[in-house]
């Protein structure tokens, strides 16, 4: 488990193109705004609700929904509710390093 400000996130698989991740955003958090230059990301819901901010788009998304995140897109996940919430994330692309984050705005003084 890697611990962050928000929560914490786990890799649970990877391979040369892809990387599965379990995450964890506790109530009332959120990740920065952020991008990637190199991988695109999908989001499915496990348990809680998640603000998903996709470019100019932002929406609700429950526990069995997904959203897909495009490579370069800014976009943030955030925890409104009251319980942890709980996402698998599928990122994909030819780079999938931690230092591949352009964060643009961050609650936490990262940015």
């Amino acid at each position: 488990k890697v611990f962050r400000p928000w929560g914490y996130y786990e890799s649970i698989d990877s391979g040369d193109r892809h990387q599965v991740k379990h995450i964890l955003v506790n109530p009332g958090a959120s990740l920065s705004l952020q991008r990637h230059q190199h991988r695109a990301e999908h989001w499915i819901v496990v348990s809680g609700t998640a603000i998903a901010t996709c470019g100019e788009d932002e929406f609700q998304l429950s526990e069995n929904e997904s959203t897909y995140i495009p490579i370069g897109k800014v976009h943030r996940l955030a925890n409104p509710g009251k319980i942890p919430l709980e996402i698998i994330e599928v990122q994909s692309g030819t780079y999938l390093g931690e230092d591949d984050i352009v964060r643009l705005e961050d609650n936490y003084g990262r940015s």
